[in-house]
């Protein structure tokens, strides 16, 4: 005899044909063509309404004389913010730059360009000038199945200084970005490390000091649950809270019962 299923490859002498596959493998499935062709067109449609149907929640959310917080560049905010200004909301957004990728810089033109008045602020200011937001808007990478959120990296320093002062964070994304991983890796979920030359110039590596640093660059940020207000997406408005029940809609149970 030969080999089970399960493993990456086939070994040394085995093939295809001489696997023991589960049952369900040799089942005729008949519809599975027009299963398949169904959820690629459910999905299509989601994407191409997708800023739409968030946009349409935009002056809910948003209010006549607020100061609104983002962070970084990110389109769906972008198309949020001026979605509630084409309704004549008038109110202000203050956009932190995003070091080191500076797109807090290309957001600003944007929303200015829109008539928006913006103000870019350097990161290290967030602090000092959370006091005077009412609202902060963050970008979303992923959405993870406990309500936590993967976002560019320094949200989590906006949304803990949110947390300090009771600033509301509202995280505005489609539902496409829900992922049924957990985070059991804490900052390194769903995580990148890049190179650190947009943060310290190679040519200073020579020197003594910083010879001994350990410079880390990571692309994205982790924000536990308790620190987002409410999810904006493009099927309504939803607590962390209630992330959990949306995954059962979103992803059939062998899906995303493994990633617990």
């Amino acid at each position: 005899d030969c080999c089970e299923a399960g493993g990456d490859s086939f070994p040394a002498g085995c093939d295809a044909g001489s696997i023991n596959f589960p049952p369900h493998y040799y089942q005729r499935r008949d519809d599975l063509r027009q299963s398949v062709m169904e959820a690629i067109q459910e999905m299509m449609s989601e994407l191409e309404d997708l800023h739409k149907n968030i946009n349409e929640q935009a002056t809910q959310h948003i209010h006549a004389g607020e100061i609104i917080l983002t962070y970084a560049l990110s389109k769906t905010v972008g198309l949020f913010l001026k979605a509630a200004a084409a309704k004549k909301r008038k109110f202000q957004v203050i956009v932190c730059e995003g070091a080191p990728h500076f797109g807090g810089h290309a957001m600003a033109k944007e929303l200015a360009e829109a008539g928006i008045d913006t103000t870019v602020i350097h990161d290290a200011a967030t602090f000092a000038i959370m006091a005077r937001v009412n609202k902060v808007l963050l970008p979303a990478h992923a959405v993870l199945a406990n309500g936590g959120l993967i976002a560019p990296s320094g949200s989590n320093m906006v949304a803990l200084a949110a947390k300090q002062n009771s600033v509301p964070v509202v995280t505005v994304a489609g539902m496409f970005k829900l992922c049924p991983m957990y985070p059991h890796e804490g900052q390194d979920t769903l995580n990148d490390l890049i190179s650190p030359s947009a943060v310290v110039d190679y040519g200073l590596i020579g020197d003594p000091v910083l010879s001994e640093v350990e410079f880390v660059n990571p692309v994205h940020d982790y924000i536990k649950p308790e620190l987002i207000d409410l999810y904006v997406t493009n099927i309504g408005g939803f607590q962390p809270s209630y992330i959990y029940r949306l995954l059962a809609e979103y992803y059939h149970g062998d899906d995303w019962e493994a990633f617990e």
